[in-house]
């Protein structure tokens, strides 16, 4: 049966495992105020719900560069989609289980982010190690199902509350885990080739001692801090420019964000054979650099907006172009290089919001110095691109 599946399999069941992780990643976010009801939950709490579930995919892409190539790339991508479903499953069982309700959440969380972990380090190099000729646009496309994934759960899970109630809400927890269930029974049939053979591996010693990989790091970092800075913050510029409601201000904040943000990206993924990579992520990055002063310096909320939701455009290529940038430079890193770049980026999605956060704190609570600030994000990356794309240097 196995011999009915080809690498276009797998690279689909590539495209369910990224929704996979936009499901666990933005499906418990709808639900705080909830928790927070339900549950008498403080907001020092709720925070540590997300807080927790980066933390634990930090600590796993960390691990994963030790310990996926003992295990391997099958069992450990059918054990991650096990995970998430079991974390989404245990979010609507948990919490009863267990005299403070609380504990029951964490759990689940734990769970399912040590499944978001693996993938987020996994799904890239199955997909690359694929015998397909546009590498770029392979993975760019690739990366464009996580954005579809975060409309999905925000645009279905919103329809469904609204139909038949927010108080069902663990129904579409088990729901949403239907989609982990079925790809890790299609991640068991479906092809998965070697990225790099055993005796052209580079050591993690040698990957360490690559002036390219360090730049690449650095990229990556503000890869995720540019998407992040600002899609943290998208709803409340919707809600606070333009005084609507907390449904209105997700979609017209954050999911317009994504929506632009999976375009860009399948977008480069057609055009691929057009669009050099290069001038791509040199051409985002001034744009992104525009659509950052747009937002901060623009008199009329509704302009302010359409910087942030064309910011998600900007910030499409950053990430899917940098591990194919690293892939490039760095042909027989293996699974370190996919683990060590997955851990630059989370850092960056962390760290970014964190950081226009700190300064618009700082400033009275004012967001647009916090946004001005991490302009610095975006022109660091063109620095970075610059410097890779020199023939002498910057190559192994």
């Amino acid at each position: 049966m196995k011999h009915r599946f080809t690498y276009e399999h797998t690279i689909y069941a590539g495209y369910i495992g990224y929704i996979t992780q936009a499901i666990v990643n933005n499906f418990a976010p709808l639900l705080f105020l909830t928790f927070a009801s339900n549950y008498q939950l403080s907001l020092d709490k709720i925070t540590l719900i997300t807080t927790i579930n980066f933390a634990v995919q930090l600590l796993v892409d960390l691990l994963s560069a030790k310990f996926i190539d003992k295990i391997g790339y099958r069992k450990a991508i059918v054990a991650a989609h096990v995970f998430s479903a079991a974390g989404l499953i245990g979010m609507a069982v948990l919490p009863g289980l267990f005299g403070d309700a609380y504990t029951g959440i964490l759990i689940a969380v734990i769970c399912y982010a040590i499944g978001g972990g693996i993938i987020e380090v996994l799904i890239s190099p199955i997909v690359e190690a694929c015998p397909t000729e546009k590498k770029e646009a392979a993975m760019s496309l690739l990366h464009s199902f996580y954005c579809w994934g975060h409309v999905a759960v925000v645009l279905l899970s919103t329809a469904f509350f609204t139909l038949f109630g927010i108080e069902n809400w663990k129904i579409m927890a088990v729901l949403w885990a239907i989609i982990p269930i079925l790809n890790c029974f299609y991640f068991m049939l479906v092809p998965i080739y070697p990225i790099v053979s055993g005796h052209e591996k580079m050591s993690v010693g040698g990957l360490f001692k690559q002036k390219v990989f360090w730049l690449l790091i650095i990229v990556m970092i503000c890869a995720g801090a540019s998407e992040q800075a600002m899609s943290q913050w998208a709803s409340a510029f919707a809600e606070s420019g333009l005084r609507v409601s907390k449904t209105v201000g997700d979609l017209a904040g954050p999911c317009a964000f994504a929506v632009l943000m999976g375009t860009a990206r399948a977008i480069y993924g057609k055009y691929s054979d057009k669009l050099p990579l290069q001038k791509m992520m040199m051409g985002s990055g001034v744009l992104c650099i525009i659509c950052y002063l747009i937002a901060v310096f623009a008199k009329n909320p509704v302009v302010g907006l359409i910087g942030c939701a064309l910011c998600g455009f900007s910030v499409g290529i950053f990430w899917p172009g940098t591990f194919s940038v690293a892939a490039l430079k760095l042909p027989t890193a293996g699974t370190a290089l996919y683990a060590f770049m997955a851990l630059a980026g989370d850092i960056g999605c962390s760290g970014g919001p964190t950081v226009v956060g700190m300064v618009a704190n700082a400033c009275n609570n004012n967001l647009k110095p916090g946004l001005l600030v991490a302009i610095i994000f975006p022109v660091v990356i063109l620095a970075g691109i610059f410097l890779l794309g020199r023939k002498t240097a910057y190559n192994e």
